[in-house]
């Protein structure tokens, strides 16, 4: 079974309940919805045909301080054309930041597909030369390398998307542009009481330079390499990607590959040998997920291109080694995770059990990358939700706090849905006799038919 998570765009080409269904059974484990596009009705309606296929992640992208153009119908540019960009004329952008730039700037838009340079400046508007054109449509991203711009971390719609996350129960938020941990503080501060994890987009220099401290503050990291390739120099994208992944899994946090991972697919059923190598290779480097973009939104092979990813998944999992460098204590559940691993590494263990409220003790497991599944059992569905994002975590929700013998309760749980077989060597792990938290203190090992016949005697 793939333990690779795939999370996969919603757009016109894969919003369906039927586009849905197929995707599902190609290996898609989530689904993101960007709100730089459509409106809430839409979202609402994304959700519901998520929901009616099963308990499947839905992450809301907000849009945060990215710049993007707005326009009426498309724009067909060629070298050397001269366009305005400005209140009042046909095209602008979404944030008022014209006095901000100068003669001279860099203007990249679409992920960089069309370079231009700023030869006007005006307080309301700009005048740029295009050097490398093409067509602009309505929503697309602008750049603007090396520039510090004063704009809001969070907008007006992302205040909606917000409480809409609220309302529909969504499991993740990301923000988009990150720039340090002010901006996650200051998004905090209008999401109180979201149960969502918080995803931090990196995907400029700023990002890139406080990736420490940004890390600390959020649940996980998205690695948005589109606008990060925009921003930087291409070549260092790679070894950017390898530290922030392996940094994610030493803290135990979620860590997202994005961005033209299968961008051939858009309108090619099967994908280059370049691209299947990149997705080997994140996967071998650690990450926990790969997320399809316009792949999945609007290309014409969607279901193509999930399959792709869990082909090459299934390949090269089982040459994964772990990344992680535990040289110092930073909690009781940190600590076991790591005698969880050694135990794997030495005993012939079959599969992974652990008992979590939050689903902290499987993050801090699963980034050992074991080759043994593991199964989080948790109380609540929220939880077991996100936890379905994880590599190689397989959630299951059940109550089990009320149980007297709750390891005995579980495996039973188990074996009766034939996710446990009487000859599997189990380990068990969870919190006992303590309130703290991380505080998963108990390790057991059982061999499954013996458990459930000492449990017939009692």
């Amino acid at each position: 079974m793939k333990k690779t998570k795939i999370l996969c765009t919603l757009g016109p080409a894969s919003r369906s309940l039927k586009m849905l269904r197929r995707m599902y059974k190609a290996g898609m484990n989530g689904v993101r919805i960007n709100t730089a596009f459509g409106n809430f009705d839409d979202y609402k309606g994304m959700i519901r045909n998520v929901r009616k296929l099963g308990d499947i992640p839905v992450l809301l992208d907000l849009k945060g301080p990215e710049i993007r153009v707005k326009l009426e119908k498309k724009m067909y540019t060629k070298k050397d054309d001269l366009i305005e960009i400005g209140k009042e004329r046909p095209i602008e952008f979404n944030y008022n930041i014209y006095n901000q730039l100068n003669i001279g700037d860099n203007v990249l838009i679409n992920n960089g597909k069309l370079l231009t340079h700023i030869v006007k400046s005006e307080k309301n508007y700009v005048q740029l030369v295009i050097e490398r054109g093409g067509t602009i449509e309505d929503g697309v991203g602008v750049n603007i390398p090396g520039k510090k711009l004063h704009v809001p971390s969070v907008s007006e719609k992302d205040l909606r998307a917000i409480n809409f996350a609220k309302e529909n129960n969504v499991e993740f938020v990301a923000l988009s542009f990150v720039r340090g941990k002010q901006d996650i503080s200051n998004f905090k501060g209008f999401a109180y009481n979201l149960q969502a994890e918080i995803v931090a987009k990196i995907e400029n220099h700023q990002g890139v330079e406080n990736f420490e401290e940004i890390l600390r503050e959020v649940d996980s990291i998205m690695i948005a390499r589109g606008d990060l390739g925009v921003e930087m120099d291409l070549e260092r994208i790679p070894l950017i990607q390898k530290h922030m992944i392996q940094r994610s899994n030493q803290e135990g946090k979620l860590v997202i590959t994005a961005t033209e991972i299968l961008e051939s697919m858009i309108n090619n059923s099967i994908p280059t040998r370049a691209e299947i190598s990149d997705i080997a290779n994140a996967i071998l480097d650690g990450t926990d997920v790969l997320m399809l973009s316009g792949e999945t939104a609007i290309g014409r092979y969607p279901v193509e291109s999930v399959s792709a990813i869990t082909k090459t998944a299934v390949q090269v999992e089982n040459s994964i080694g772990t990344n992680i460098k535990e040289e110092e204590f930073h909690n009781i559940s940190r600590t076991v995770s790591r005698s969880i691993w050694q135990i794997a590494e030495t005993m012939p263990l079959d599969k992974v059990v652990t008992m979590t409220k939050t689903g902290y003790t499987a993050k801090v497991i699963t980034r050992f990358r074991l080759n043994q599944p593991i199964f989080a059992i948790t109380a609540n569905s929220i939880v077991k939700n996100q936890l379905e994002l994880y590599y190689g975590v397989q959630p299951i929700q059940y109550n089990y706090e009320k149980e007297k013998d709750r390891i005995l309760s579980v495996a039973q749980l188990l074996s009766n849905n034939n996710v446990l077989k009487e000859d599997d060597n189990v380990l068990f792990t969870a919190g006992v006799r303590t309130n703290k938290a991380h505080a998963s203190n108990l390790i057991e090992i059982h061999t499954i038919g013996e458990l459930l016949e000492f449990g017939k005697v009692k």
